[in-house]
């Protein structure tokens, strides 16, 4: 018996953006965090131009009845370290080996595209979120800025 494709990673298009800003907002909301459209969450206006056109890349989890159900992207902030953002996952999957499958596509993509290290901004009452972090060999890090949003940062090796 072989496993069913679904749900599935693509990569993300500008035509995903509104239902991608509706899964971020929702689990903002979700934590009582306040989304940001002016600075942090920005770049989902337009994610080709924010993320591909940068020499990063943006995917999303998709149902099969084709809503988005999970996302993250990487952002380059040198030649060596990208950062890791938006990943998140609708609550309904949640527990489900799904921000694990998110994660691990994330960390070979940044290999994929050159990166040595992976950096992230969390907020602390992304307990979950952090926990799994940590279980990849995300370390905590110090940080010139965090989004308004956040108050951790971390880092992982990729070598």
């Amino acid at each position: 018996m072989t496993e069913s494709p679904w749900p599935r990673l693509r990569p993300a298009e500008n035509s995903d953006c509104g239902e991608i800003v509706n899964l971020v907002y929702s689990v903002l909301k979700e934590y009582n965090l306040e989304p940001d459209a002016e600075s942090t969450d920005a770049d989902l206006n337009d994610i080709e131009q924010s993320y591909f056109e940068r020499g990063g890349t943006f995917y999303v989890l998709e149902e099969q009845a084709g809503s988005i159900i999970g996302a993250y992207g990487l952002c380059p902030l040198d030649d060596r370290t990208c950062e890791l953002r938006k990943m998140y996952l609708n609550s309904s999957y949640r527990g489900k080996g799904l921000g694990k499958l998110l994660l691990e596509n994330a960390l070979s993509e940044a290999r994929q595209l050159g990166f040595k290290a992976v950096v992230l901004e969390t907020a602390s009452v992304l307990k979950e979120a952090i926990g799994l972090y940590k279980s990849y060999g995300f370390v905590e890090c110090r940080t010139e800025h965090l989004s308004s949003r956040c108050d951790y940062a971390y880092r992982l090796e990729l070598e």
